[in-house]
């Protein structure tokens, strides 16, 4: 009956399956007053962003469709949880803390959308595992899902919460700042928003761990098993200046080996697989 009905049978162009997506969006954005446009709104400084990242047509299409489709989730949990001033119970939070996984149930039934939900699942993954349904961890962490995560954090101080007032962009931007100083949201994806919704950008940020930009470039070396003859090579500096950075990286993790550096490294998204 289904394949009978000509209605059904039309396949969409990638112009209309946008379209689609947006309006689905815009009517799962309808469930909460709090979040009335939110989906659209994070589609385009999501997209925006990555493509200031020198993302391919592909990555930057992937990032706004997953930006379109990442609260249908939203729709498996009642509102009563989602428009509540009080202090959420903890099975409210078990509840709340699956809507990414509903989200991507509901897209892996299509081909079309699969790709769009394995993305929009790790919205609120965070790098350094705090983040959820999974837990997973910045070397797990797609760069797509890491631009949706930024961009979803600071659309949705921009917007009042039943337990909150809206924030004032620039509040917003420090917050967002500060969530990539602490580690859990990338810096480069922070920033690359944060120009998309049109803050200046800074310039120097610090990274993981309070880790200056200099000390994140021998991190990574060290972490690759680089000597620091190596690392001092590749960086045009002096091996006693590298020592000089790795004494200062050793104390601002509180670690004492270069094993435990380059864990840090892995866990904080500072040795992204290529080309992520």
């Amino acid at each position: 009956m289904i394949d009978a009905e000509p209605t059904l049978s039309p396949a969409l162009s990638p112009s209309e399956c946008e379209d689609a997506l947006v309006a689905i969006s815009r009517f799962v954005d309808l469930k909460s007053p709090y979040t009335l446009g939110h989906s659209v709104a994070v589609a385009g400084l999501a997209g925006a962003a990555a493509e200031s990242l020198g993302a391919s047509v592909h990555e930057v299409f992937l990032v706004r469709r997953s930006a379109l489709v990442s609260r249908y989730g939203c729709l498996g949990v009642s509102n009563g949880i989602w428009d509540k001033s009080r202090p959420l119970s903890a099975s409210d939070w078990e509840r709340i803390r699956l809507h990414p996984y509903l989200t991507q149930r509901m897209l892996q039934r299509s081909p079309a959308l699969a790709e769009l939900g394995a993305v929009a699942v790790q919205l609120r993954e965070r790098l350094d595992g705090s983040g959820y349904p999974a837990g997973l961890t910045a070397a797990s962490i797609a760069r797509p899902a890491r631009i949706l995560a930024a961009a979803d954090v600071y659309q949705a101080m921009l917007e009042p919460r039943p337990h909150r007032p809206a924030r004032a962009a620039d509040e917003a931007a420090d917050e967002l700042r500060g969530e990539a100083r602490a580690g859990r949201l990338a810096a480069e994806a922070v920033e690359a928003v944060l120009s998309a919704a049109g803050h200046r950008p800074v310039r120097r940020m610090d990274g993981p761990g309070g880790l200056t930009a200099r000390e994140v470039e021998v991190l990574r070396l060290v972490a690759r098993g680089c000597s620091n003859k190596d690392v001092a090579s590749r960086l045009v500096i002096s091996p006693k200046t590298v020592g000089t950075h790795i004494e200062h990286i050793y104390a601002k993790l509180d670690v004492s080996s270069r094993t435990e550096a380059g864990l840090f490294a892995v866990q904080h998204g500072l040795l992204p697989e290529d080309g992520v």
